[in-house]
């Protein structure tokens, strides 16, 4: 049975911004170290934070401790390989795959080998050949009552959810769906692979991407699992009025911009959307008697979101990226623009990720009250 006013902590992706939600977390756990969040769920790179506070015992400032050391220690390396021959070889196969017209199979599949990333999470999150046993013993603890992560299906055009946690009531809807399962490193990969940069996962019969494809209500699953209030983290930056004046590049768009503006689309925007829809139903709630609400119920959220564009703060940290892969990253144009959402998402570097870390902690500090009243609640 649900209690009363269980909280649930709701992470977006964002590739490398993800950092930001940590340093949002630090905050959150250094004023509340004491706090309960028994319903954690992310995707992409939000997924990688909810399956290591899920894993990992301790009390929620601990566990917040240490994922901010993992961050801290985080680096391109870990995520993908950087080196010139792989980097090369990786996108001549897919070229020549490309100008072949289909008769010459690529032999790689991605723009970049992600087999270190894999390594890095069986490290990080303690699995035992492949299983995060962690989250079954917090869950005995009593630490969670559910741990979910978020996946696109290549194979059926689905958004899949997958939940690991007591008394979960299972869900269906056209475009999205739950599967209860024992988590594992590949549902977290799956989630976290960016589309054309990373290659799909394979999990069980299918392929998987980046969690953030094909998710239009990213908020759901943490309502399905019982959440009577949610903490949503965001990577994405509304600009105000003056900044949206300002041009982010002179001429035509380079690729960059325009991936980096897709990307944003797939991945941040709808998190936004959800927020709204949220709200409104909420609204609608409050005018409508308890005896014609059927099965929906309110749930109060609290946003929180960067009080800086990403994107631009990674043109900083730019030059400091591994001389090959910045090599390739500026073949796309990533110097005539701005704002860098494409390369915020893979700016896995110490300093930057420091810095959004920096961030978090601010901007959660400047909300101190609306928060505490929240979480504390």
């Amino acid at each position: 049975m649900t209690q009363r006013g269980e909280l649930a902590l709701v992470m977006s992706g964002g590739g490398a911004r993800a950092a930001y939600q940590v340093g949002a977390l630090r905050w959150l756990a250094k004023r509340l170290p004491t706090a309960s969040v028994p319903i954690l769920t992310g995707v992409s790179a939000g997924a990688i934070n909810a399956a290591f506070l899920g894993a990992h015992a301790g009390s929620f400032e601990q566990r917040v401790e240490k994922l901010c050391d993992l961050w801290g220690e985080l680096s391109v390396e870990y995520v993908f390989r950087v080196g010139a021959l792989g980097l090369f070889s990786h996108l001549l196969d897919s070229a020549l795959s490309l100008v072949s017209g289909g008769y010459r199979k690529p032999r790689h599949h991605g723009m970049v080998d992600t087999a270190p990333l894999r390594v890095f999470l069986e490290r990080t999150l303690m699995a035992e050949k492949g299983e995060l046993t962690g989250i079954a013993r917090n869950l005995e603890r009593g630490v969670v009552r559910a741990v979910a992560i978020t996946a696109a299906s290549y194979t059926t055009g689905r958004s899949v959810t997958f939940v690991q946690g007591r008394d979960v009531e299972p869900w269906e809807r056209a475009d999205r769906v739950s599967r209860g399962c024992l988590l594992r490193v590949e549902h977290v990969m799956g989630s976290a692979a960016l589309p054309i940069f990373f290659p799909a996962v394979q999990i069980e019969n299918g392929y998987y991407g980046d969690g953030g494809m094909r998710l239009t209500a990213p908020l759901a699953p943490a309502v399905h699992l019982g959440a009577q209030r949610i903490l949503a983290i965001s990577t994405r930056h509304i600009p105000d009025l003056g900044e949206t004046r300002a041009h982010v590049l002179k001429g035509y768009p380079p690729p960059a911009q325009i991936f980096g503006d897709v990307m944003s689309a797939i991945f941040l925007d709808q998190f936004d959307g959800d927020a709204l829809r949220l709200q409104r139903i909420n609204q609608l709630l409050e005018n409508t008697p308890p005896e014609k609400r059927e099965n929906l119920r309110p749930v109060e959220l609290l946003l929180l979101r960067p009080s800086r564009d990403l994107g631009r703060l990674a043109n900083d940290y730019e030059a400091r990226l591994p001389r090959t892969f910045r090599f390739l990253t500026r073949g796309l144009g990533t110097q005539e623009t701005r704002s860098n959402d494409l390369i915020s998402l893979v700016m896995f570097q110490a300093d930057y990720v420091k810095r959004l870390l920096q961030l978090g902690e601010q901007d959660a500090a400047e909300r101190a009250r609306e928060i505490e009243a929240f979480v504390g609640a």
